[in-house]
Protein backbone atom coordinates (compact mmCIF):
# COMPACT_ATOMS: atom_id res chain seq x y z
CA UNK A 1 0.00 0.00 0.00
CA UNK A 2 1.12 3.25 -0.91
CA UNK A 3 2.03 6.24 1.19
CA UNK A 4 -0.81 8.21 -0.06
CA UNK A 5 -3.66 5.49 -0.07
CA UNK A 6 -2.48 4.91 4.21
CA UNK A 7 -2.78 8.98 4.78
CA UNK A 8 -6.35 8.91 2.46
CA UNK A 9 -7.59 6.05 4.97
CA UNK A 10 -6.53 7.93 7.89
CA UNK A 11 -8.46 11.01 6.97
CA UNK A 12 -11.48 8.68 6.25
CA UNK A 13 -11.71 6.64 10.07
CA UNK A 14 -11.08 10.06 11.72
CA UNK A 15 -14.17 11.90 9.52
CA UNK A 16 -16.06 8.18 10.48
CA UNK A 17 -15.06 8.70 14.13
CA UNK A 18 -16.17 12.48 13.92
CA UNK A 19 -19.72 11.50 12.34
CA UNK A 20 -20.49 8.46 14.88
CA UNK A 21 -19.55 11.23 17.41
CA UNK A 22 -21.82 13.88 16.45
CA UNK A 23 -24.28 11.29 16.39
CA UNK A 24 -24.17 10.30 19.71
CA UNK A 25 -24.04 13.69 21.57
CA UNK A 26 -27.40 15.04 22.31
CA UNK A 27 -28.15 18.64 20.70
CA UNK A 28 -28.62 21.29 23.39
CA UNK A 29 -31.03 24.14 23.14
CA UNK A 30 -30.74 27.80 24.08
CA UNK A 31 -33.16 29.73 25.18
CA UNK A 32 -32.94 33.12 23.90
CA UNK A 33 -35.18 36.63 24.16
CA UNK A 34 -36.17 37.82 20.91
CA UNK A 35 -38.63 40.79 19.72
CA UNK A 36 -40.17 42.46 17.15
CA UNK A 37 -40.14 45.60 15.52
CA UNK A 38 -43.27 47.21 15.61
CA UNK A 39 -42.24 50.86 14.71
CA UNK A 40 -38.92 52.84 13.31
CA UNK A 41 -38.44 56.29 12.13
CA UNK A 42 -36.21 59.23 12.62
CA UNK A 43 -33.31 57.37 14.89
CA UNK A 44 -35.73 55.18 17.21
CA UNK A 45 -37.92 51.97 16.73
CA UNK A 46 -40.55 50.44 18.97
CA UNK A 47 -39.90 46.74 19.58
CA UNK A 48 -42.41 44.21 20.77
CA UNK A 49 -41.04 41.21 23.45
CA UNK A 50 -37.76 41.35 24.97
CA UNK A 51 -39.19 40.87 28.74
CA UNK A 52 -36.05 40.57 30.20
CA UNK A 53 -34.32 43.47 28.64
CA UNK A 54 -32.22 45.83 30.91
CA UNK A 55 -31.91 49.42 30.74
CA UNK A 56 -29.09 50.96 28.51
CA UNK A 57 -28.54 46.72 27.19
CA UNK A 58 -27.56 46.82 23.90
CA UNK A 59 -29.67 44.78 20.65
CA UNK A 60 -29.07 43.78 17.90
CA UNK A 61 -31.16 44.46 14.89
CA UNK A 62 -30.95 42.48 11.03
CA UNK A 63 -27.87 44.25 9.11
CA UNK A 64 -25.57 44.81 11.81
CA UNK A 65 -27.37 47.50 13.26
CA UNK A 66 -27.33 48.45 17.06
CA UNK A 67 -29.49 49.74 19.77
CA UNK A 68 -29.67 50.80 22.78
CA UNK A 69 -32.39 49.86 24.88
CA UNK A 70 -34.13 53.20 26.26
CA UNK A 71 -37.59 53.23 27.52
CA UNK A 72 -38.74 50.08 29.44
CA UNK A 73 -42.59 50.11 29.18
CA UNK A 74 -45.09 47.64 29.89
CA UNK A 75 -46.09 46.48 26.86
CA UNK A 76 -42.68 47.60 24.61
CA UNK A 77 -39.39 48.60 24.95
CA UNK A 78 -38.21 52.61 23.22
CA UNK A 79 -34.97 52.22 21.35
CA UNK A 80 -32.20 53.97 20.37
CA UNK A 81 -30.78 53.61 17.11
CA UNK A 82 -26.96 53.91 16.76
CA UNK A 83 -26.32 53.22 13.08
CA UNK A 84 -28.26 53.75 9.42
CA UNK A 85 -31.44 52.03 10.26
CA UNK A 86 -32.62 52.66 6.48
CA UNK A 87 -32.91 48.81 6.30
CA UNK A 88 -35.32 48.00 9.05
CA UNK A 89 -39.00 47.82 8.87
CA UNK A 90 -41.89 46.48 11.02
CA UNK A 91 -41.53 42.41 11.54
CA UNK A 92 -37.60 42.51 12.09
CA UNK A 93 -36.40 40.24 14.84
CA UNK A 94 -34.17 42.11 17.77
CA UNK A 95 -31.95 39.85 19.89
CA UNK A 96 -30.40 40.85 23.26
CA UNK A 97 -26.85 41.67 23.63
CA UNK A 98 -26.25 40.68 26.90
CA UNK A 99 -24.45 43.97 27.75
CA UNK A 100 -23.88 47.64 27.75
CA UNK A 101 -22.91 49.14 25.50
CA UNK A 102 -18.84 49.50 25.52
CA UNK A 103 -16.21 51.39 23.92
CA UNK A 104 -12.21 50.38 22.79
CA UNK A 105 -9.54 51.48 24.89
CA UNK A 106 -6.02 51.83 25.40
CA UNK A 107 -2.89 53.23 23.93
CA UNK A 108 -4.03 52.85 20.11
CA UNK A 109 -6.25 55.58 19.98
CA UNK A 110 -3.96 58.20 20.82
CA UNK A 111 -3.77 59.93 17.28
CA UNK A 112 -7.09 58.35 15.93
CA UNK A 113 -10.26 59.78 14.86
CA UNK A 114 -12.87 57.30 15.68
CA UNK A 115 -16.41 57.60 16.05
CA UNK A 116 -18.17 56.88 19.67
CA UNK A 117 -18.54 52.79 18.73
CA UNK A 118 -14.70 52.99 18.49
CA UNK A 119 -14.94 52.62 14.25
CA UNK A 120 -12.09 54.22 12.39
CA UNK A 121 -12.58 57.06 10.42
CA UNK A 122 -9.43 57.80 9.24
CA UNK A 123 -7.62 55.48 7.24
CA UNK A 124 -5.75 53.65 9.66
CA UNK A 125 -7.43 50.45 10.10
CA UNK A 126 -9.96 49.41 13.12
CA UNK A 127 -7.99 50.34 16.42
CA UNK A 128 -6.46 47.64 18.08
CA UNK A 129 -7.63 47.91 21.23
CA UNK A 130 -7.35 44.38 23.91
CA UNK A 131 -9.99 46.04 26.72
CA UNK A 132 -13.48 48.09 26.63
CA UNK A 133 -14.89 50.43 28.83
CA UNK A 134 -18.81 50.94 29.04
CA UNK A 135 -19.74 54.41 28.28
CA UNK A 136 -21.57 55.16 31.36
CA UNK A 137 -19.51 54.47 34.29
CA UNK A 138 -19.81 56.06 37.82
CA UNK A 139 -17.89 58.86 38.96
CA UNK A 140 -14.96 58.07 41.33
CA UNK A 141 -16.13 58.07 45.00
CA UNK A 142 -15.20 61.54 47.11
CA UNK A 143 -12.55 59.83 49.30
CA UNK A 144 -10.91 58.70 46.01
CA UNK A 145 -10.50 62.57 44.95
CA UNK A 146 -7.74 64.70 45.54
CA UNK A 147 -8.05 68.95 45.34
CA UNK A 148 -7.10 70.48 42.15
CA UNK A 149 -3.49 71.67 42.44
CA UNK A 150 -1.50 71.58 39.05
CA UNK A 151 -2.21 74.16 36.67
CA UNK A 152 -3.54 73.23 33.44
CA UNK A 153 -1.50 75.88 30.93
CA UNK A 154 -3.71 77.22 28.21
CA UNK A 155 -0.88 79.51 26.56
CA UNK A 156 -3.41 82.31 26.93
CA UNK A 157 -2.26 85.48 28.74
CA UNK A 158 -6.03 86.56 29.37
CA UNK A 159 -6.65 83.00 30.77
CA UNK A 160 -3.81 81.79 32.25
CA UNK A 161 -3.06 84.91 34.20
CA UNK A 162 -6.76 85.84 35.22
CA UNK A 163 -9.40 82.84 35.24
CA UNK A 164 -7.23 80.04 35.43
CA UNK A 165 -7.49 76.42 34.77
CA UNK A 166 -6.21 73.50 36.86
CA UNK A 167 -5.81 69.61 35.95
CA UNK A 168 -9.47 68.08 37.23
CA UNK A 169 -11.32 71.54 37.05
CA UNK A 170 -14.51 71.27 34.90
CA UNK A 171 -14.72 74.75 33.32
CA UNK A 172 -17.16 76.07 31.33
CA UNK A 173 -16.68 77.71 27.80
CA UNK A 174 -19.79 79.48 26.79
CA UNK A 175 -20.74 82.85 24.57
CA UNK A 176 -23.10 82.96 21.18
CA UNK A 177 -22.10 81.51 18.05
CA UNK A 178 -19.06 82.60 16.28
CA UNK A 179 -17.05 84.27 18.88
CA UNK A 180 -14.42 81.87 19.37
CA UNK A 181 -15.06 79.05 21.91
CA UNK A 182 -13.84 76.83 20.00
CA UNK A 183 -10.38 78.08 19.31
CA UNK A 184 -10.24 78.69 22.77
CA UNK A 185 -10.12 74.88 23.16
CA UNK A 186 -7.85 73.90 19.80
CA UNK A 187 -5.22 76.70 21.42
CA UNK A 188 -5.35 74.56 25.08
CA UNK A 189 -4.93 71.34 23.10
CA UNK A 190 -1.85 72.82 21.01
CA UNK A 191 -0.42 74.02 24.23
CA UNK A 192 -0.43 70.66 26.35
CA UNK A 193 2.71 69.68 23.55
CA UNK A 194 5.66 68.51 25.39
CA UNK A 195 3.19 68.61 28.89
CA UNK A 196 2.43 65.13 29.33
CA UNK A 197 -0.97 65.72 29.01
CA UNK A 198 -3.43 63.43 26.53
CA UNK A 199 -6.47 65.14 24.80
CA UNK A 200 -9.56 63.83 23.50
CA UNK A 201 -11.88 66.25 21.49
CA UNK A 202 -15.43 65.23 21.18
CA UNK A 203 -16.77 66.84 18.23
CA UNK A 204 -21.10 66.18 18.59
CA UNK A 205 -23.32 67.27 15.81
CA UNK A 206 -21.21 69.72 14.19
CA UNK A 207 -20.51 70.17 10.28
CA UNK A 208 -18.51 67.77 8.31
CA UNK A 209 -16.25 70.49 7.15
CA UNK A 210 -15.96 72.28 10.81
CA UNK A 211 -14.21 68.71 11.95
CA UNK A 212 -12.13 68.19 9.15
CA UNK A 213 -10.37 72.00 9.36
CA UNK A 214 -9.92 71.37 13.18
CA UNK A 215 -8.05 68.09 12.67
CA UNK A 216 -6.14 69.80 9.88
CA UNK A 217 -5.35 72.42 12.41
CA UNK A 218 -4.13 69.64 15.10
CA UNK A 219 -1.82 67.64 12.47
CA UNK A 220 -0.26 70.97 11.41
CA UNK A 221 0.70 71.89 14.79
CA UNK A 222 1.84 67.82 16.38
CA UNK A 223 -1.05 67.95 18.15
CA UNK A 224 -2.61 64.76 16.85
CA UNK A 225 0.46 62.72 18.55
CA UNK A 226 -1.46 63.06 21.83
CA UNK A 227 -5.01 63.01 20.91
CA UNK A 228 -7.93 61.44 19.86
CA UNK A 229 -10.95 62.58 17.88
CA UNK A 230 -14.44 61.19 19.06
CA UNK A 231 -16.79 62.48 15.82
CA UNK A 232 -20.71 62.07 15.83
CA UNK A 233 -21.28 64.38 12.85
CA UNK A 234 -24.51 66.62 12.30
CA UNK A 235 -25.96 64.47 9.51
CA UNK A 236 -25.01 60.84 11.97
CA UNK A 237 -27.93 59.49 14.02
CA UNK A 238 -29.15 61.45 16.71
CA UNK A 239 -28.21 57.79 19.13
CA UNK A 240 -24.77 58.76 18.01
CA UNK A 241 -24.70 62.38 19.08
CA UNK A 242 -25.80 61.19 22.29
CA UNK A 243 -23.33 58.22 23.33
CA UNK A 244 -20.91 60.85 21.84
CA UNK A 245 -19.35 62.47 25.15
CA UNK A 246 -20.13 59.31 27.60
CA UNK A 247 -17.63 57.17 24.63
CA UNK A 248 -14.95 60.11 24.94
CA UNK A 249 -15.39 60.29 28.77
CA UNK A 250 -14.93 56.32 29.28
CA UNK A 251 -11.40 56.58 26.63
CA UNK A 252 -9.91 59.49 29.28
CA UNK A 253 -10.71 57.43 32.25
CA UNK A 254 -8.46 54.93 30.84
CA UNK A 255 -5.99 57.09 30.60
CA UNK A 256 -6.83 58.95 33.79
CA UNK A 257 -6.62 55.46 35.59
CA UNK A 258 -3.03 54.52 34.36
CA UNK A 259 -2.35 57.89 35.91
CA UNK A 260 -1.69 59.91 32.91
CA UNK A 261 -3.20 63.89 32.56
CA UNK A 262 -6.22 63.84 30.31
CA UNK A 263 -8.08 66.75 29.02
CA UNK A 264 -11.71 66.25 27.34
CA UNK A 265 -13.17 69.11 25.15
CA UNK A 266 -17.12 68.54 24.70
CA UNK A 267 -17.87 70.31 21.40
CA UNK A 268 -21.36 71.08 22.03
CA UNK A 269 -22.99 70.42 24.70
CA UNK A 270 -25.87 72.11 22.92
CA UNK A 271 -26.07 69.97 20.10
CA UNK A 272 -26.08 66.91 22.60
CA UNK A 273 -29.03 68.51 24.53
CA UNK A 274 -30.46 69.02 21.74
CA UNK A 275 -30.31 65.69 20.26
CA UNK A 276 -31.12 64.24 23.86
CA UNK A 277 -34.76 66.41 23.27
CA UNK A 278 -35.46 64.73 20.19
CA UNK A 279 -34.86 61.30 21.48
CA UNK A 280 -36.70 62.02 24.70
CA UNK A 281 -39.81 63.67 22.53
CA UNK A 282 -40.01 61.00 19.74
CA UNK A 283 -40.31 58.18 22.56
CA UNK A 284 -43.00 60.20 24.03
CA UNK A 285 -41.28 61.54 27.26
CA UNK A 286 -43.08 63.95 29.16
CA UNK A 287 -41.73 67.31 28.58
CA UNK A 288 -40.29 70.20 30.80
CA UNK A 289 -38.98 73.74 30.23
CA UNK A 290 -38.01 74.58 27.08
CA UNK A 291 -39.50 71.15 25.66
CA UNK A 292 -36.40 69.15 27.54
CA UNK A 293 -37.06 66.01 29.72
CA UNK A 294 -36.78 66.53 33.13
CA UNK A 295 -33.93 64.73 33.59
CA UNK A 296 -31.29 67.06 31.16
CA UNK A 297 -29.68 68.22 34.18
CA UNK A 298 -28.80 64.78 35.37
CA UNK A 299 -27.77 63.72 31.59
CA UNK A 300 -24.89 66.34 32.15
CA UNK A 301 -23.82 66.50 35.98
CA UNK A 302 -23.62 62.40 35.62
CA UNK A 303 -20.92 63.11 32.96
CA UNK A 304 -18.96 66.06 34.24
CA UNK A 305 -18.93 64.38 37.75
CA UNK A 306 -16.57 61.76 36.03
CA UNK A 307 -14.01 64.82 35.62
CA UNK A 308 -11.83 64.88 38.83
CA UNK A 309 -7.92 64.36 40.29
CA UNK A 310 -7.72 60.84 41.51
CA UNK A 311 -5.64 60.27 44.82
CA UNK A 312 -1.98 58.54 44.32
CA UNK A 313 -3.82 55.11 45.54
CA UNK A 314 -5.81 55.33 42.34
CA UNK A 315 -2.97 56.15 40.13
CA UNK A 316 -2.89 60.10 40.68
CA UNK A 317 -4.44 61.00 37.30
CA UNK A 318 -6.29 63.65 36.80
CA UNK A 319 -9.25 63.77 34.42
CA UNK A 320 -9.92 68.35 33.21
CA UNK A 321 -13.24 68.72 30.88
CA UNK A 322 -13.63 71.99 29.00
CA UNK A 323 -17.61 71.81 28.15
CA UNK A 324 -18.39 74.46 25.04
CA UNK A 325 -22.34 75.88 24.92
CA UNK A 326 -23.38 78.39 22.62
CA UNK A 327 -25.96 81.02 24.46
CA UNK A 328 -28.53 83.03 22.11
CA UNK A 329 -28.51 86.90 22.34
CA UNK A 330 -26.17 86.78 25.39
CA UNK A 331 -28.77 85.00 27.14
CA UNK A 332 -26.99 83.14 30.28
CA UNK A 333 -30.59 82.58 32.16
CA UNK A 334 -31.45 79.86 29.56
CA UNK A 335 -32.26 76.73 30.91
CA UNK A 336 -29.20 74.58 29.61
CA UNK A 337 -26.67 77.80 29.88
CA UNK A 338 -27.56 77.93 34.07
CA UNK A 339 -27.96 74.30 34.50
CA UNK A 340 -24.08 74.09 33.41
CA UNK A 341 -23.07 76.50 34.67
CA UNK A 342 -24.13 75.23 38.54
CA UNK A 343 -22.51 71.79 37.21
CA UNK A 344 -18.98 73.04 36.78
CA UNK A 345 -16.45 74.83 38.38
CA UNK A 346 -16.62 77.93 36.64
CA UNK A 347 -16.66 79.50 33.21
CA UNK A 348 -15.19 81.35 30.38
CA UNK A 349 -17.81 83.79 28.99
CA UNK A 350 -17.21 85.12 25.44
CA UNK A 351 -18.56 88.59 24.71
CA UNK A 352 -19.90 89.30 21.15
CA UNK A 353 -19.11 93.01 21.50
CA UNK A 354 -15.42 92.37 22.02
CA UNK A 355 -15.28 90.09 19.08
CA UNK A 356 -16.66 92.58 16.40
CA UNK A 357 -14.04 95.10 18.01
CA UNK A 358 -11.60 92.70 17.33
CA UNK A 359 -10.55 92.02 20.57
CA UNK A 360 -9.95 88.44 20.43
CA UNK A 361 -9.89 85.71 22.55
CA UNK A 362 -13.16 87.98 23.23
CA UNK A 363 -13.02 87.06 26.92
CA UNK A 364 -15.11 88.86 28.74
CA UNK A 365 -13.30 89.30 32.22
CA UNK A 366 -16.15 90.99 34.68
CA UNK A 367 -18.54 87.84 33.91
CA UNK A 368 -15.68 84.80 34.05
CA UNK A 369 -14.75 83.17 37.17
CA UNK A 370 -12.69 79.59 38.11
CA UNK A 371 -13.88 78.49 41.20
CA UNK A 372 -11.20 76.21 41.66
CA UNK A 373 -7.84 77.23 39.40
CA UNK A 374 -6.52 80.32 41.65
CA UNK A 375 -5.06 78.05 43.94
CA UNK A 376 -3.21 76.11 41.38
CA UNK A 377 -1.61 79.31 39.51
CA UNK A 378 1.74 79.74 39.76
CA UNK A 379 3.50 82.04 42.15
CA UNK A 380 4.83 84.40 39.71
CA UNK A 381 1.06 84.88 38.10
CA UNK A 382 0.22 86.06 41.84
CA UNK A 383 2.79 88.40 41.86
CA UNK A 384 2.48 89.54 38.52
CA UNK A 385 -1.07 89.66 37.75
CA UNK A 386 -2.73 89.72 41.47
CA UNK A 387 -4.37 92.82 41.75
CA UNK A 388 -4.87 92.64 37.32
CA UNK A 389 -8.49 91.43 37.14
CA UNK A 390 -9.98 93.82 40.00
CA UNK A 391 -8.65 96.61 38.27
CA UNK A 392 -9.47 95.42 34.63
CA UNK A 393 -13.27 95.49 35.69
CA UNK A 394 -12.87 98.79 37.57
CA UNK A 395 -10.97 99.97 34.07
CA UNK A 396 -14.05 98.57 32.13
CA UNK A 397 -16.76 100.29 34.76
CA UNK A 398 -15.03 103.70 34.39
CA UNK A 399 -14.96 103.63 30.55
CA UNK A 400 -18.57 103.52 30.11
CA UNK A 401 -18.67 106.49 32.70
CA UNK A 402 -16.33 108.33 30.85
CA UNK A 403 -18.41 108.32 27.80
CA UNK A 404 -21.44 110.67 29.51
CA UNK A 405 -18.51 113.29 30.46
CA UNK A 406 -15.66 115.45 28.71
CA UNK A 407 -14.09 116.79 32.33
CA UNK A 408 -11.67 114.08 33.52
CA UNK A 409 -8.82 114.58 35.90
CA UNK A 410 -5.48 113.43 35.25
CA UNK A 411 -5.64 110.27 37.43
CA UNK A 412 -8.86 109.06 35.22
CA UNK A 413 -7.30 110.00 32.26
CA UNK A 414 -3.79 107.62 33.32
CA UNK A 415 -5.87 104.76 34.32
CA UNK A 416 -8.47 104.90 31.34
CA UNK A 417 -5.10 104.31 29.10
CA UNK A 418 -2.79 101.96 31.53
CA UNK A 419 -6.71 99.89 30.87
CA UNK A 420 -6.70 100.49 26.79
CA UNK A 421 -2.90 99.14 27.08
CA UNK A 422 -3.62 95.88 29.33
CA UNK A 423 -6.75 95.14 27.21
CA UNK A 424 -4.62 95.43 24.11
CA UNK A 425 -1.68 93.63 25.28
CA UNK A 426 -4.39 90.29 26.33
CA UNK A 427 -5.18 90.36 22.78
CA UNK A 428 -3.78 86.91 21.32
CA UNK A 429 -3.89 85.08 17.54
CA UNK A 430 -4.79 82.20 17.34
CA UNK A 431 -3.00 78.98 17.34
CA UNK A 432 0.54 81.19 19.19
CA UNK A 433 -0.09 79.83 22.59
CA UNK A 434 3.05 81.52 25.42
CA UNK A 435 5.04 79.81 28.00
CA UNK A 436 4.34 81.08 31.42
CA UNK A 437 7.11 82.98 31.60
CA UNK A 438 6.52 84.71 28.15
CA UNK A 439 3.02 85.82 29.50
CA UNK A 440 4.11 87.00 33.02
CA UNK A 441 6.86 88.73 31.25
CA UNK A 442 4.40 90.97 29.32
CA UNK A 443 1.68 91.02 32.13
CA UNK A 444 4.50 92.60 34.46
CA UNK A 445 5.92 95.19 31.95
CA UNK A 446 2.05 96.59 31.07
CA UNK A 447 1.11 96.91 35.06
CA UNK A 448 4.44 98.59 35.15
CA UNK A 449 3.63 101.11 32.74
CA UNK A 450 6.38 100.10 30.30
CA UNK A 451 4.06 100.57 27.17
CA UNK A 452 2.33 103.16 28.70
CA UNK A 453 4.19 105.98 25.61
CA UNK A 454 3.15 103.67 23.04
CA UNK A 455 0.25 103.86 20.35
CA UNK A 456 -1.48 100.43 20.01
CA UNK A 457 -0.61 99.95 17.16
CA UNK A 458 2.55 99.54 18.19
CA UNK A 459 1.98 97.00 21.09
CA UNK A 460 2.73 93.78 19.00
CA UNK A 461 6.08 94.61 18.00
CA UNK A 462 7.02 96.04 21.52
CA UNK A 463 5.31 92.78 22.73
CA UNK A 464 7.37 90.74 20.60
CA UNK A 465 10.57 92.63 21.67
CA UNK A 466 10.05 92.32 25.19
CA UNK A 467 9.12 88.32 25.12
CA UNK A 468 12.44 88.14 23.21
CA UNK A 469 14.52 90.28 26.27
CA UNK A 470 13.53 86.86 28.29
CA UNK A 471 16.85 85.54 27.44
CA UNK A 472 18.48 88.19 29.77
CA UNK A 473 16.58 86.59 32.69
CA UNK A 474 17.78 82.89 33.10
CA UNK A 475 17.16 82.94 36.63
CA UNK A 476 14.27 84.49 36.41
CA UNK A 477 12.62 82.17 33.89
CA UNK A 478 13.91 78.99 35.75
CA UNK A 479 11.82 80.03 39.13
CA UNK A 480 8.67 80.96 36.61
CA UNK A 481 8.99 77.61 35.43
CA UNK A 482 9.56 75.81 38.63
CA UNK A 483 6.48 77.52 40.34
CA UNK A 484 8.64 79.55 42.27
CA UNK A 485 7.86 82.60 43.98
CA UNK A 486 10.03 85.26 42.11
CA UNK A 487 11.37 88.11 44.85
CA UNK A 488 12.31 91.63 44.46
CA UNK A 489 15.23 90.76 42.60
CA UNK A 490 13.83 88.82 39.78
CA UNK A 491 11.02 91.72 39.32
CA UNK A 492 13.65 94.34 38.96
CA UNK A 493 15.72 92.64 36.32
CA UNK A 494 12.20 91.59 34.65
CA UNK A 495 11.39 94.97 34.42
CA UNK A 496 15.00 96.26 33.31
CA UNK A 497 15.11 93.58 30.53
CA UNK A 498 11.35 94.88 29.44
CA UNK A 499 12.34 98.56 29.65
CA UNK A 500 15.18 98.00 27.48
CA UNK A 501 13.78 95.92 25.02
CA UNK A 502 11.08 99.23 24.63
CA UNK A 503 13.30 101.84 24.42
CA UNK A 504 13.93 101.76 20.79
CA UNK A 505 10.04 101.61 20.34
CA UNK A 506 10.41 105.07 22.52
CA UNK A 507 12.83 106.47 20.48
CA UNK A 508 11.29 105.79 17.15
CA UNK A 509 7.86 107.40 18.34
CA UNK A 510 9.47 110.11 19.87
CA UNK A 511 11.33 110.82 16.50
CA UNK A 512 7.98 110.48 13.86
CA UNK A 513 6.19 112.99 16.66
CA UNK A 514 8.75 115.75 15.91
CA UNK A 515 8.90 114.97 12.39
Amino acid sequence: MTGEQESLNQSLDAAFAAIEQASTTPARLAAEEVGRITYTGKGIAQVDGLPGVRSEELLHFPEGVLGLAFNIDADQVGVVLLSDYGSLGAGDLVRRGGEVLSVPVGESLIGRVIDPLGRALDDQGPPECSERFPIERPAAAIMDRLPVTVPLATGLKVIDALIPIGRGQRELILGDRQTGKTAIAIDTIINQRGKDVLCVYCAIGQRSSSIARIIDQLRATGAMDYTTVVVAEGDDPTGLQYIAPYAATSIAEWFMEQGRDVLVVYDDFTQHARAYRELSLLLRRPPGREAFPGDIFYLHSRLLERSTHLCDEKGGGSLTALPIIETEAQNLSAYIPTNLISITDGQIYLSPQLFQKGIMPAVDVGKSVSRVGGKTQLPAYRAVAGDLKLSYAQFEELEIFSRFGTRLDVETRKALERGRKVRAILKQPQLAPLTAAEQVMVLYAVSQGVFDDLAEERLAEAETAVIAALSETPEAVRKINGGKPLEESDLASLLKAAQSAVQPQHELAKAQEKT
